[in-house]
This record gives structure tokens, C-alpha cells and sequence, in this order.
């Protein structure tokens, strides 16, 4: 039994939302790799952008469903693609994690549901014009990596629990929902 397979029925037991006309609905795709020291998760640095809250921060391929996607697993596949150049086959789907909502009262309702991805081997990640640059790194050393960071919010610095990970950038840190994610991951591999 490979690492995949044994994740697959510990992500069986996701809670979806309800589908509402006043949510926006996205999703993400937590893609994970096997790498030399167990598996690897694959993190973007978000382009800058005017008018994004995610501006440059470490994060997750996704975005929002559009009409044309059949279901939010359709959009995290379409969004991967458009963000990164890698097509996820349905086949690599191990399962999904609970919907989360962002806990800023500036943002619009929306829920996001966190696909995960085993995927072998490791695909090449490109760029886009939302994404510039991406990381391999070892899920692993994300438990090490807690702490705390100051992070600027709509012009305003707040301390928020992240991850302070020694394999990205220096002042670089994963925090927000991409924290909580893989904060709900962490005690399934």
C-alpha cells in the first residue's frame, strides 16, 4: 500500500457545504508528490495584483467555479491548469478536506473546498500571470514550522499563526486558509 493509498479513506470523511446562491464557491488542489524524505506539497507565490487580498502570498492553486465548471473539482483542475501548467487527472484525486470560510469579515461569503492531489512523478510547475513562482516542499517540516508572524492586512500588520518554512524565501510564510488546510492535512498523513 502506497502513502496515496492510505490517505484515500482518512479523506472519505470531508463535510461539504450546502450550495448557496450568496456564496461564492472556490476551490484549491493540495497536490502532493512522494519526495526523499516522504511526501512533498507543492506551494505558489501568488503574483502581485491591485485589488487581490492574496497579493503575493504563498498558497494553493485555485479560484473560483465558473459556469462552465461541473462541479468545484472541475475548478480546481481548470485553475491548476490555467494557474501552473500541470492537468490533474481525475484519477490522482485521494480525496477532499472540509470546506472552509475565511474568517475576515471584509472578504464576501464564500467557501473553499480543498481537493488533494497524489501525484507521481513530481510534475513541473510553470507561471502564469497569477502566479509567479512555485515550491516543493516537505510536508514533513511543516510541523517544526509553527509560529507566529506579522503579516500586513489591508495596510494594517497582524501576528497570525503560520508555518515559517526554511524552504521558501526569506520573509515568506504560509498562513491564512492555506495554514488552515494544511493544518487539517497534517494529522492525516
Amino acid at each position: 500500500m502506497t502513502r496515496f493509498d492510505a490517505l484515500r479513506p482518512r479523506l472519505a470523511s470531508a463535510k461539504a457545504s450546502p450550495s448557496r446562491p450568496d456564496v461564492l464557491e472556490t476551490s484549491v488542489a493540495v497536490m502532493l508528490a512522494p519526495g526523499t524524505s516522504g511526501l512533498d506539497v507543492l506551494f505558489i507565490r501568488r503574483a502581485v495584483r491591485a485589488g487581490d487580498p492574496w497579493s503575493g502570498n504563498i498558497g494553493l492553486p485555485g479560484g473560483r467555479r465558473e459556469a462552465g465548471d461541473a462541479d468545484l473539482l472541475a475548478t480546481a483542475i481548470r485553475e491548476t491548469r490555467e494557474e501552473i501548467g500541470v492537468d490533474l487527472a481525475p484519477g490522482a484525486l485521494l480525496g477532499s478536506l472540509d470546506d472552509l470560510q475565511p474568517s475576515s469579515p471584509v472578504l464576501p461569503p464564500l467557501i473553499i473546498r480543498p481537493f488533494v492531489f497524489g501525484v507521481s512523478p513530481r510534475p513541473e510547475a510553470g507561471t502564469s500571470e497569477e502566479v509567479v513562482c512555485s515550491y516543493w516542499v516537505p510536508l514533513g517540516s511543516l510541523h517544526a514550522a509553527r509560529g507566529e508572524s506579522k503579516v500586513s492586512i489591508r495596510e494594517r500588520l497582524v501576528t497570525v499563526p503560520c508555518f515559517r518554512v526554511p524552504d521558501l524565501p526569506e520573509g515568506l510564510v504560509v498562513w491564512g486558509l492555506t495554514y488552515r488546510i494544511l493544518n487539517g492535512l497534517l494529522p492525516m498523513i
